[in-house]
């Protein structure tokens, strides 16, 4: 068990998207942060009090949490010194990065010699099942995004958090770094060989009550060309009855791809659903989440109304407006 509060290390996130790991906690577990903590250069603040290692000891905190997540998930030199003195300072160290804890022997030194746990939360932990498609029981919702990082997680932890609310069955299925430290379970999708992925999905949605609904942590994008894959497992394992269509509307390009634009929410409500059909037939595109904090309240408001009114379906921005209108839709169903 990974030890909380948590000091969130925010490192040299060159913009507060790269720092989204450690926004989850803190909007989804508020409880476990203690602090953060900034390197010289970060462009990423969660409005938490700047702290040193030892202040942050003395509030309490028992783990330092790797919060950035980069392209490549590697862990920068710059943190090397970082991450050394808070296991001198007596912190265990959690990390979701692709560069694992455990694979870098001065990291691994340092916490032997001072009794200090790592914990490297996208490693696999269950022999996953090859796929085989066939029909679960209970329903299923699946968020997906014309893009990387454009609010699919906020937009499942917020329906799973309105549903309990309502009494309803339901229960969030974390798929990545951050929502499997949220909750504390899950599967870390893109860290699974390729073959085991649908399965690894089908494993972590099983049968379940007819009226439960499973709310599972989209990723990537179809129509990213870097992670693309891991969106098709996520479509194909799911089996969803329910897609949520995830969009930021003032994006001038897909993440870390300067030369694609983003699709419109039409392409990208045509290619989901004609992919989700081929496991589940009867899969239906129910509404539409717009993250709009780029955006004026009037200009936020506008972009909804239009999107709404173009689309046919309910459109919201769950942090702005609730996702009450997306429940009353998966509850239609």
């Amino acid at each position: 068990m990974i030890e909380t509060p948590y000091l969130l290390f925010l490192g040299d996130a060159p913009d507060p998207l790269a720092a989204k790991v450690a926004q989850g906690i803190k909007d989804w577990r508020p409880e476990n942060a203690v602090g953060q903590f900034r390197m010289e250069g970060c462009k990423a603040d969660l409005g938490l009090a700047d702290m040193t290692l030892a202040e942050a000891r003395a509030a309490g905190a028992k783990t330092l949490v790797v919060g950035v997540a980069n392209r490549g998930g590697v862990i920068g030199p710059a943190w090397k010194k970082v991450l050394v003195a808070a296991l001198e300072e007596g912190f265990d160290l959690a990390s979701g990065l692709h560069n694992l804890l455990r694979d870098e022997p001065d990291l691994v030194a340092v916490a032997e010699a001072c009794g200090r746990q790592l914990h490297d939360v996208r490693v696999p932990s269950v022999q996953y099942p090859i796929a085989n498609g066939v029909k679960r029981s209970g329903k299923r919702c699946l968020a997906v995004g014309t893009d990387c990082s454009v609010g699919k997680m906020y937009t499942a932890l917020a329906m799973d958090r309105e549903m309990q609310a309502r009494g309803m069955k339901s229960t969030f299925r974390a798929t990545g770094q951050t929502g499997i430290l949220i909750t504390g379970s899950g599967v870390p999708l893109d860290a699974v060989v390729a073959d085991f992925m649908a399965g690894a999905v089908e494993w972590l949605t099983p049968d379940n009550d007819a009226d439960h609904w499973d709310l599972i942590e989209g990723q990537g994008s179809l129509f990213h060309v870097s992670y693309s894959g891991v969106t098709m497992a996520l479509v194909h394992g799911g089996q969803p009855d329910a897609l949520i269509l995830s969009h930021e509307p003032t994006r001038p390009h897909m993440r870390g791809l300067p030369d694609y634009q983003l699709p419109s929410l039409e392409a990208l409500r045509d290619v989901a659903l004609t992919l989700a059909r081929v496991a589940n037939p009867d899969c239906q595109v129910v509404g539409i989440s717009v993250n709009t904090a780029a955006l004026s309240e009037d200009e936020a408001l506008a972009c909804l109304a239009e999107i709404e009114g173009r689309m046919g379906l309910p459109a919201v921005d769950p942090f702005r407006q609730g996702v009450g209108r997306l429940v009353d839709a998966l509850a239609a169903i």
